[in-house]
């Protein structure tokens, strides 16, 4: 797993793409603060090598909250830049500072 940040200079935005490692898995996601927790909007396509990989176009200078989904499992990224304790989740979800 990881996340790969890369701010744009002319637009207040910042393209994050996060990957997956997951070669078993049918389907991956990532659900957010950013996409409403929303699996649909949040798919990531999978790569020959096995990588679920997608990248999207977040606002800078906020912090965001997520998650991915792989075949319906929640799991949080290692990588991340903090882990934040949710209560209606009952578990830690992973933080992105952009």
């Amino acid at each position: 797993m990881s996340l790969k940040k890369q701010f744009v200079k002319t637009k207040p935005v910042c393209k994050v793409t996060f990957s997956v490692d997951a070669k078993e898995a049918n389907s991956a996601a990532v659900v957010g603060d950013f996409n409403n927790w929303n699996a649909e909007e949040g798919t990531l396509s999978k790569l020959k090598n096995g990588t679920f990989k997608a990248t999207y176009d977040l606002v800078k200078d906020a912090i965001y909250e997520f998650k991915y989904v792989v075949d319906g499992h929640y799991i949080n990224e290692p990588e991340a830049d903090s882990h934040k304790w949710n209560d209606f989740a009952g578990s830690e979800n992973s933080v992105l500072v952009v």
